[in-house]
């Protein structure tokens, strides 16, 4: 996180919950400075609030809830929903803004809050800093009179309307019908959406990750974890396992033969596929800096290419809005289908496999092999403080990786927007050379952080 961003990192507001800035009173300022910053015109104002399944949600809600009808805005409550079923319903609802309480694939202990605009995309840098500086700053000038102080309200059938939604996505012949699906949702916001969707589409569904506790949401399952999902789709014989994450809005995918297959792979079957379909509106797709060489090789060969950008599936979307793609996403899972939604959306992203596997009556296991993925290496060093990075011994050993890789591989190192780690990457034809590279610089930067 940047020096000048005191509270946003790439993904909104992010922390472990009950300390800075996760706590209640940040979040209510939170919401009373978005309320003020959004309130544009007389009319009644509005804002949509989902939440995944962790056990502080409900103290961020609350407390969210306070800040925006202290600022006037009614407020409209989802409860425990998908994070593109937010940004969907705060269009579908002429939300001025939508908010998500979730810290996507993290441990419960953390929480976050990521915010909306009324065009169901998340908000601009400039937007983000116009907040930042109204949370510090002393709003009560600002709040509604006592008289427009907002009203909060709980929304009933949300999942009901994002299941339709979902399943729009298919086309209106397209059933699941003899598939056997494993769906692991994490112990997250899917965990009642995401099973209904697929056995309303046809499929036999095989649930795990649908107890949801508070505490157990992305613990040793979900998209970031996806041992136990092998596990299942080995013993009850299924076709494919689905994996989402805590807030539904990155997938990983499991096939038949137990084996995962990561967002690079379901990249380029979408794009293969919707190019074939003349879907594409644009020769290529975007994916991020960490996106595997493989994937730009195979695209070249059907003739599309790869644009990249910054680690963040909100830089992705930003990229296809200015440029015309409608194909995008990362590595880990956010696949961003513009034709449809606004943000990552695991569940239409997997509807997306599905509808291929039976068209092209495959197996998943040749259905989702586009390419032969390039060695790659990824180191994550913690630190405390400081910016290791910015160290003469750091940015040496970097130059160092570059040169002895040259042009046969690439290096990537760079700071997590959402936790206190460095990532280091680095791949290439080499994996022996690449495994080298990677060690040494990680160790510098461990050497710096210490």
């Amino acid at each position: 996180m940047s020096k000048e961003r005191k509270y946003f990192g790439t993904d909104g507001i992010r922390g472990f919950a009950n300390k800075s800035p996760m706590t209640a009173e940040i979040a209510m300022r939170v919401g009373m400075a978005a309320g003020v910053a959004f309130k544009r015109g007389s009319h009644r104002h509005r804002v949509v609030i989902g939440k995944d399944t962790r056990l502080s949600g409900y103290m961020i809600e609350n407390a969210l809830v306070a800040g925006f009808t202290a600022a006037g805005m009614d407020v409209f409550q989802l409860g425990p929903v998908p994070t593109p079923a937010v940004a969907m319903l705060t269009r579908s609802l002429r939300a001025d803004i939508g908010v998500m309480i979730s810290a996507s694939h993290n441990a419960y202990h953390d929480n976050g809050i990521k915010l909306f605009g009324p065009n169901g995309f998340k908000l601009s840098d400039e937007i983000e800093t116009e907040i930042e500086r109204l949370i510090d700053e002393d709003v009560t000038d600002r709040l509604a009179h006592n008289g427009n102080i907002g009203r909060a309200t709980r929304v009933d059938g949300v999942h009901d309307r994002y299941i339709e939604f979902a399943k729009r996505t298919l086309p209106r012949q397209m059933s699941l019908e003899g598939l056997r699906v494993v769906v692991d949702c994490a112990n997250g916001a899917a965990y009642k959406v995401a099973p209904s969707a697929l056995w309303e589409l046809g499929a036999e569904v095989v649930s795990i990750g649908v107890e949801p506790n508070g505490t157990n949401i992305n613990a040793e399952c979900g998209s970031t974890h996806t041992a136990a999902l092998a596990r299942k789709v080995n013993e009850v014989r299924a076709d494919i396992g689905i994996a989402l994450d805590g807030d539904a809005d990155r997938v990983i995918i499991v096939d038949e033969k137990s084996k995962v297959v990561d967002g690079d792979q379901l990249m380029a079957l979408v794009a293969q596929s919707w190019k074939e379909d003349d879907r594409l509106t644009a020769p290529g797709i975007v994916a991020t800096v960490m996106s595997n060489l493989g994937l730009e090789r195979f695209l070249g060969d059907i003739n599309l290419s790869l644009a990249r950008t910054a680690v963040g599936d909100r830089y992705v979307v930003d990229h296809m809005r200015k440029n015309g793609y409608n194909v995008g996403g990362e590595q880990s899972g956010h696949i961003v289908l513009s034709d449809y939604a606004t943000t990552g959306d695991g569940l239409v992203a997997a509807l997306q496999v599905l509808s291929v596997v039976q068209t092209w009556d495959k197996p998943v296991s040749e259905v989702c092999a586009r390419f032969e993925p390039v060695p790659q290496v990824l180191k994550n060093v913690h630190y405390t403080d400081g910016e290791p990075l910015n160290d003469s011994k750091v940015v040496a050993s970097i130059e160092e990786g570059r040169q002895r890789l040259a042009n046969s591989g690439r290096l990537v190192i760079r700071a997590s927007g959402t936790e206190p780690l460095i990532r280091v990457m680095g791949e290439g034809d080499d994996e022996s050379l690449v495994r080298s590279v990677v060690d040494d610089i990680a160790a510098t930067v461990r050497s710096a952080a210490a």
